[in-house]
């Protein structure tokens, strides 16, 4: 790929409500959101990353876009309202340390980036583009990323979808299903875990999600399915890529770094075109996961490319 193109990525911005304390009653704020970790992991990883969102004026957007600047992250192509407050998700402590989801809040649901606000000059020069079903349930969004796959179709940009489904942001799960099969089609790449593909194919083994799977006809896709690696389906042919044994700390986040290293390797090498290629893209994401997952916290945890060379 060129050196002078980057990877573009749509979704909600986020951020972590994390407790210090057994009483919940005071919190560090962190970044958060799969397509978050997702744009800072690319950048942690040397690629130039860009992200399509909306946020406000308060300083919870103010944090947000601060932290995500450092990170590396373009936001050129984002959108800000002041009325919009961004979403937020309370994670309490245990009195095992257990870190455990307590609420989830989000202010302004109906405040979403346009279609028509999307610059079609950030489809010019991106390598690939990137999005998950975290704002799929809002009609809003959904027509927001058919225009965002239009432009990046138009572009001759690869496109990679993350399922990552969210199911207390939908209304019912046939909905849920329905509106994430919908997007199938107009991926390249498609990331989902085992239980994903049970849901969505309503199969009652992973060898038949796959096999039903088949029937949309995408190029590349990877079933993560944890401590055991990756199933990585194409042409009609299943591999399993075994991943690395690890210790791990916490696995949040785990998911999304595995995107972060697939996107870096298509970034750089474009789609893979055989078995030998295949292999290697997920091999690599594959051991992002784990090395993430050997690290306490999300976008904390996501590793750069100096701890690639260090980790075997």
């Amino acid at each position: 790929m060129e050196a002078n193109r980057h990877v573009l990525i749509y979704g909600d911005a986020f951020v972590d409500y994390i407790a210090t304390t057994k009483n919940n009653d005071l919190f560090d704020l962190y970044l958060g959101g799969a397509t978050v970790n997702v744009s800072a992991g690319v950048s942690r990883l040397g690629v130039p990353s860009a992200f399509i969102t909306i946020t406000g004026d308060d300083e919870i957007s103010d944090f947000f876009c601060q932290a995500l600047r450092a990170e590396g992250v373009d936001l050129t192509h984002s959108i800000k309202r002041p009325e919009k407050r961004i979403s937020g998700v309370y994670i309490h402590l245990t009195e095992t340390n257990d870190r455990v989801f307590a609420s989830y809040d989000n202010e302004t649901p109906d405040l979403q980036v346009k279609a028509d606000e999307l610059a079609g000059e950030a489809f010019e020069s991106a390598s690939l583009f990137h999005f998950c079903s975290g704002t799929l349930f809002h009609p809003e969004a959904r027509e927001t990323t058919a225009q965002a796959l239009e432009l990046a179709k138009s572009h001759g940009v690869i496109c990679s979808y993350d399922v990552n489904i969210r199911p207390l942001r939908w209304e019912s799960e046939e909905l849920c299903r329905q509106t994430v099969l919908r997007f199938l089609p107009q991926a390249d790449i498609l990331k989902l875990t085992v239980e994903e593909l049970l849901f969505l194919m309503e199969a009652d083994s992973m060898e038949a999600g796959i096999e039903r799977l088949k029937a949309y006809g995408l190029p590349v896709v990877f079933v993560t399915d944890g401590e055991h690696g990756t199933h990585a389906v194409y042409k009609d042919e299943t591999i399993h890529v075994p991943v690395v044994p690890v210790k791990p700390v916490d696995t949040t986040g785990a998911g999304d770094a595995f995107m972060a290293g697939i996107i870096r390797h298509v970034h750089l090498n474009g789609m893979p075109k055989n078995q030998e290629q295949l292999i290697a893209c997920a091999g690599f994401g594959n051991k992002l996961g784990a090395l993430c997952a050997t690290r306490a916290g999300a976008i904390t945890a996501m590793p750069r490319s100096e701890d690639m060379e260090d980790w075997k």
